[in-house]
């Protein structure tokens, strides 16, 4: 009987320590790196979301966890249900205070943002990812659909792929080899052939006139443009002031046959941000070159 009595004292003891430890140490849900090569462990998925960067903010909705969002930077605003939430800066000038008081479970932020460091320091969870091209747009969908148990999250590359591919095939031959340059910021600088624009541009079926070998996004001695002589410029309304009266440019064969394809403002995001919307960006583009093929 005391040896009955002993061994259910054990067990008991044995069931206490067993539920103690697995209150005081829970078995790790998740560990994702980031693009630093920072890995960060997540007990339970995030339900307060802030994120830094207007790509990352399209990127959670795409992925129906918008509502997990509870703050953006001043840049985000698609779709518009994010225009409602609080604006914590951009990448340059974050309100870290900001971020703290909004209680994150996860911050998503871009590498050169000033915030990342700060707010690790303070002990808030922070996944930096950098995208420059396809591949890292379908990367990143990945992480952060693990991130958020979001099952099936390459359905949006999928709806991506195909989108750019479609408008490819809605272009007639005559678009096919037109040399273009695209400019995504004055000083110039350009979208490579590497970039996530420069491969969409090539699934279009034209030339970039910057070449892999310059990288993804270089800054131009404006003398390059003129030299490559391209037969169409695209660029946004922000940089497009004062673009023809740059020294030489007024010969360049796009701006000589008035083939520059000016984006507004919201189209003009819509190119730049690497995200879900890239086959809505092709279409844009596709646009440009259906209308301004010689």
């Amino acid at each position: 009987m005391s040896a009955l009595k002993g061994s259910c004292v054990r067990a008991m003891a044995c069931g206490a320590l067993w539920m103690l430890s697995a209150w005081v140490a829970p078995a790790l849900a998740l560990e994702i790196t980031d693009d630093r090569g920072t890995r960060v462990a997540f007990t339970q998925t995030p339900q307060r979301i802030v994120s830094l960067l207007p790509s990352l903010t399209e990127t959670v909705c795409a992925l129906d966890r918008c509502n997990l969002l509870v703050g953006v930077d001043r840049y985000s605003n698609f779709p518009q249900s994010v225009l409602s939430l609080p604006q914590l800066g951009g990448g340059m000038d974050p309100n870290v205070e900001g971020i703290v008081m909004l209680k994150p479970d996860v911050v998503l932020a871009a590498p050169n943002s000033r915030a990342s460091e700060r707010l690790r320091a303070l002990g808030i969870p922070v996944l930096v990812f950098e995208t420059k091209t396809h591949a890292d747009v379908r990367r990143i969908l990945e992480k952060l659909g693990q991130l958020l148990e979001v099952p099936d999250a390459q359905r949006v590359w999928r709806a991506i792929d195909a989108g750019v591919s479609a408008a490819a095939q809605s272009l007639p031959a005559s678009v096919k080899k037109v040399r273009v340059y695209f400019e995504v910021n004055r000083g110039p600088f350009a979208a490579g052939e590497s970039s996530f624009i420069g491969e969409t541009l090539s699934r279009l079926g034209v030339k970039n006139i910057v070449p892999t070998r310059m990288g993804p996004f270089p800054r131009l001695n404006p003398e390059y443009v003129v030299l490559a002589n391209p037969d169409l410029i695209m660029v946004g309304e922000r940089n497009h002031a004062g673009m023809e009266g740059r020294p030489g440019w007024s010969h360049i064969r796009a701006i000589k046959d008035h083939r520059v394809c000016v984006f507004a403002v919201a189209d003009s995001d819509l190119i730049v941000r690497p995200g879900p919307r890239m086959a809505q960006a092709a279409r844009v583009m596709a646009s440009c070159l259906a209308n301004q093929r010689p």
